[in-house]
């Protein structure tokens, strides 16, 4: 579908509408926001200790075994490509670090991975969403850990479809076993589970 001059205005337009409200509303609700392809996608609860000690254990296992020059990042800013209406923020970002300086959000196409912990509020997010967004965003390496069923997937190989970039590789693991994401091997034992 192409879309006309008028149109792609009216979509940078709207884009910018969300990401206005996003900014003046954020501090005030509890969770996290972010724009899908879908709209804006609110993650109602803050994440818990699970979510965030997960997150913790990737970041540092990964960093035991990546070069001083690459980052497991956890904070801000968010990754956000404007002329597809998509910002998310990953849960935990592998990028290199000369590739984190300057301003605004980061351009989604220097991440080597994103990881998402699954929420427990919202779990299609992870599931769904973003496994839509991010091959769309160009990110080549996506990876879920589930602590609601002690799982995970890493999905690879971004190839077009006729509903638009999608991963074509997806490797399925259990806590417990290792698993790679990009060029880095690490362990899944002990990781938090949800009650």
């Amino acid at each position: 579908m192409t879309i006309a001059p008028d149109d792609a205005r009216q979509d940078s337009r709207h884009y910018q509408a969300m990401r206005d409200v996003i900014e003046q509303i954020q501090d005030s609700v509890p969770g996290k926001l972010e724009i899908s392809k879908e709209g804006i996608v609110h993650d109602m609860m803050s994440p818990g200790r699970p979510h965030e000690l997960t997150a913790l254990h990737v970041r540092k296992r990964l960093e035991r075994v990546m070069p001083d020059e690459i980052t497991a990042h956890t904070g801000t800013p968010d990754v956000e490509v404007e002329p597809e209406g998509i910002m998310r923020h990953p849960d935990v970002m592998v990028i290199a670090m000369e590739d984190m300086e300057g301003q605004g959000s980061f351009d989604p196409r220097t991440l080597i991975a994103a990881i998402e912990v699954v929420s427990l509020s919202n779990p299609d997010n992870d599931w769904v969403g973003k496994m839509r967004d991010y091959p769309l965003l160009g990110i080549p390496v996506y990876v879920i850990f589930d602590p609601r069923t002690g799982s995970g997937a890493v999905l690879s190989d971004i190839h077009p479809t006729p509903n638009g970039p999608r991963y074509a590789t997806r490797k399925d693991f259990q806590y417990g076993e290792d698993v790679t994401i990009a060029d880095w091997t690490i362990p899944t034992d002990k990781l938090p589970r949800y009650a």
